[in-house]
């Protein structure tokens, strides 16, 4: 892991798709703290689930984020998580799909809500975890990225 993480620092922004038998959360916290995107970080069993793991090097390769569920329950578990419990359920499973790069609609289809709902989730979330609402092409990720440094281990 060390590699990825010299090779993004030399090469902000080189797609990089890693695949870990288990989370390392201070990696995949470095690996995604540059919010440059075109970043992954799966488990290798998500690899026998082919259409998934496809979607995720296409993401990656697009320049998006493509992280595994239970890396996102990891990072998202830990000392200092009083933002997050100030989040409903509803909350959580919404920012656990943007940070898996997610962008409303897919959102909406997933949790079966309307996008009108998913904005309202969105704006909850950037409020309740102390976020300022910034235009840019990764807020989403950068959002998931402040909320993570702030439960930093």
């Amino acid at each position: 892991m060390n590699v990825v993480l010299e090779l993004r620092r030399e090469r902000p922004g080189l797609p990089v798709l890693v695949l870990s038998q288990y989370v390392e959360k201070v990696y995949a916290r470095e690996l995604l703290a540059d919010g440059s995107g075109s970043v992954g970080y799966l488990l290798k069993d998500r690899v026998s689930r082919v259409g998934e793991f496809v979607d995720a090097l296409r993401r990656v390769a697009a320049g998006g984020t493509a992280m595994d569920p239970d890396v996102i329950t990891q990072l998202l578990t830990g000392p200092g998580g009083d933002a997050v419990d100030a989040l409903t359920p509803r909350e959580r499973e919404v920012l656990g799909l943007m940070a898996q790069g997610l962008g409303n609609a897919e959102i909406g289809k997933r949790l079966f809500i309307t996008d009108n709902a998913v904005q309202k989730h969105i704006g909850n979330i950037f409020a309740k975890l102390g976020l300022p609402v910034a235009d840019g092409g990764h807020r989403r990720v950068l959002a998931v990225l402040s909320y993570l440094d702030s439960v930093a281990e």
